[in-house]
């Protein structure tokens, strides 16, 4: 079933993962108190260790006893080193261990549940673990072999997801999978290891996407961050416009057996134009699915969220709003201004 589009009618808030604060507990609480009614689900901030997105888990693979770190074939976006298997070592035969997503959404979800039973967090308001897809750290940090790699990190983030799922009520969880190094891949900034050519990659990345989603039972929430990186606030690349993003939406929602309850697109500072937006018109979103446009940016504010809402709105009426990718590299100073500037437009929209 196709959605009602109304014009002028939003959808809230959604806060894509990292946010420079001090912990969990001053995400939740900033959040809630200064957006607590368009948000639907928030995030732990990804503080500490976790604030450069996956960048942490090189760190770790690199640790790991059947592994060596190689430089890049050639200078790329973001780190520079990567890891490959020891010389006789079978990449099949590599388990990656403990990754660290599960042990700090438990930690966290404790807090959020304390402060939901205080009160300080909305009754109605679920707790989001956003965790990466397995391109993202083996696009952007294995040599070699990538696709065996991929399996065997798969393998392990699965087993996280599952430990998150047994510890963190069903009814209470929202599960969302950062799709990034994708475009990378796609737009030829990162090489590929399952197809040389765009539509060969796109079916590629939609099976994996598509493979994720299932692994989140329902009634948990389910959502996909789309992005196009945000190291040293640069994109991979500049999108042409949401064409890309859009078929992946696409592939996802018509491949997947259960509901999608959110996608998140990037909107760069620059794109006021109706071109841009254009390919949204083409998404072939399920009316309980809500879409998030990234086009928050600190640099204009108000006025430059405005202009960017009503180049939007010439495709797709109906949408919530976010920033582009997560907060974790801006300044801590810069975020509880950043929150009521959603709330501000959130408000423009309703």
């Amino acid at each position: 079933m196709r959605r009602e589009i109304v014009v002028g009618r939003g959808r809230g808030v959604h806060l894509c993962g990292s946010v420079p604060l001090a912990d969990a507990r001053t995400v939740f609480s900033e959040a809630a108190q200064r957006m607590g009614a368009e948000l639907k689900r928030i995030p732990d901030g990804e503080t500490g260790v976790r604030d450069n997105w996956v960048v942490w888990q090189l760190p770790k693979i690199q640790a790991h006893p059947d592994l060596e770190t190689v430089p890049p074939p050639s200078p790329e976006y973001g780190p520079s080193e990567r890891v490959q298997p020891k010389p006789g070592v079978n990449a099949a035969s590599i388990d990656f261990g403990p990754l660290g997503y599960a042990d700090a959404a438990l930690e966290s979800w404790q807090v959020f549940r304390q402060l939901r039973v205080e009160g300080a967090i909305p009754a109605h308001t679920r707790f989001q673990v956003s965790l990466p897809t397995p391109i993202a750290v083996v696009g952007a940090f294995v040599a070699g072999p990538q696709g065996e790699l991929e399996r065997r990190y798969e393998a392990q983030l699965l087993n996280e997801l599952a430990v998150i799922l047994d510890g963190i009520p069903a009814e209470d969880l929202a599960v969302q999978w950062d799709t990034a190094v994708e475009f990378a891949i796609f737009e030829g900034v990162f090489p590929s290891w399952f197809g040389a050519d765009y539509p060969t990659q796109l079916e590629a990345v939609g099976e994996r996407l598509v493979r994720l989603g299932a692994a989140v039972p329902e009634p948990v929430e389910l959502g996909y961050h789309l992005c196009y990186g945000d190291f040293g606030h640069r994109h991979f690349v500049e999108p042409a416009d949401t064409g890309r993003l859009a078929a992946v939406v696409n592939r996802i929602v018509t491949g997947l057996g259960r509901r999608v309850d959110w996608v998140h697109m990037p909107v760069p500072r620059s794109r006021t134009d109706a071109d841009y937006f254009k390919p949204l018109a083409d998404l072939d979103l399920p009316a309980e699915t809500d879409l998030y446009l990234g086009l928050v940016h600190a640099t204009d504010g108000r006025d430059g969220g405005l202009r960017r809402i009503e180049a939007a709105r010439t495709a797709i009426a109906e949408f919530g709003i976010a920033t582009e990718c997560g907060m974790g590299r801006r300044p801590a100073a810069q975020i509880p201004g950043l929150f009521d500037l959603h709330a501000e437009l959130a408000e423009a929209l309703a």
